[in-house]
């Protein structure tokens, strides 16, 4: 049985498990990427729109024209404040959809944004946005080639909402996916976790918290490809870690491929201001949104051959072997503390950080 059979073999397995949305109306919850989203996409989305691409609900969708192979995306942003440390909605709204298509194993090509302004937002700021937009477009090596502008009424919207959309070209032979991590492989994160979250919280001035903490949105494509041409054949699931952090992409992992997740505690790369703003807030970084790392399942006997090739790169200087994949218990991701002992690392519940990104 092929790889691209056995995830919609097990996708089909537990999507008969029928989800339900209890709430009456939408809460900030649903836009999470927890427990609530999840519950809201399988049950109102996927219940409406089923059909075989979908199914998997990766980042991206995979389609066949001939005998290439391309990824599509789509994505919005609605993070606030607009501009932060290290970026602004402009360069997030590239970065995203460039790793989106990255997580699908594509080299990205052509990206579409839809604009939608409110009345009132200053053309200076708009100009800004896209100057970002266009500089983050050139780094990556993508073009922007169509889009479109609505304006609403004053208080109708929060200055400036963008939406994207993007393809990208499969060049080596992978199949990827959540669903096809085994007992065995090994759980790798790019680098240091939660600091999108954290520079995003502090530039909202609620809290009276200092701290030399920046975005880490960036491209991934470059540093993916560098570990798919090495080990095309070795890398089960990539996944970069945005809303609900690592934390909720592992659940992810564990959930479709009915395996466990075992993390050391000790091996979870984290700058010590994001840890330090973190226990300020009661906030656990695995849940905390990255925009510029992404988390790697791999065949434990090629792990520490990825781990070299991610630390080649700029943006994989910091990269750890953070944990493993075990047969149980199944659908449960479990951190083994400092201290010796062992709880579970559960699905993101409620929203403790909206507008994200």
């Amino acid at each position: 049985m092929s790889r691209e059979q056995q995830v919609l073999d097990r996708i089909e397995r537990i999507r008969r498990r029928k989800p339900v949305v209890r709430e009456d109306r939408i809460t900030l919850a649903h836009g999470a990427g927890g427990k609530a989203t999840h519950t809201l996409i399988e049950a109102v989305f996927l219940e409406a729109f089923r059909n075989p691409l979908l199914a998997p609900l990766d980042d991206g969708a995979l389609l066949r024209f001939g005998n290439e192979r391309m990824a599509f995306t789509t994505d919005a942003f609605v993070v606030s404040p607009l501009f932060f440390p290290g970026g602004d909605i402009g360069d997030l709204a590239v970065n995203g959809t460039v790793n989106d298509l990255a997580m699908c194993g594509a080299r990205p090509a052509h990206l579409s944004a839809g604009f939608i302004l409110e009345e009132g937002f200053p053309i200076a700021d708009l100009r800004r946005i896209t100057d970002s937009m266009a500089a983050a477009a050139s780094a990556a090596n993508i073009t922007v080639v169509t889009g479109d502008t609505k304006v609403v009424q004053r208080g109708k919207a929060d200055g400036c909402y963008i939406t994207t959309a993007g393809v990208g070209i499969v060049e080596q032979p992978v199949t990827l996916s959540a669903s096809l991590a085994r007992p065995g492989d090994a759980v790798i994160v790019s680098g240091p976790i939660g600091e999108h979250g954290a520079a995003i919280m502090l530039a909202r001035d609620d809290f009276d918290i200092e701290a030399p903490i920046a975005s880490d949105t960036a491209p991934l494509h470059g540093i993916v490809s560098e570990l798919l041409k090495a080990l095309p054949r070795h890398v089960r699931t990539l996944r970069d870690a945005t809303r609900g952090g690592v934390a909720t992409v592992l659940n992810e992992v564990a959930r479709a491929s009915e395996v466990a997740v075992v993390l050391r505690e000790d091996k979870i790369p984290v700058r010590p201001e994001v840890t330090g703003v973190c226990e300020l807030l009661g906030l656990d970084p695995l849940y905390v949104a990255c925009e510029g790392r992404f988390v790697v399942v791999i065949d434990g006997e090629h792990a520490e051959q990825a781990l070299d090739i991610l630390r080649s790169h700029p943006l994989g200087a910091d990269a750890a072997i953070t944990g493993t994949v075990t047969a149980d218990p199944p659908g449960l991701v479990l951190l083994r503390t400092g201290f010796g002992g062992t709880r579970v690392v559960d699905v993101l519940v409620g929203d403790p950080l909206p507008r994200i990104c």
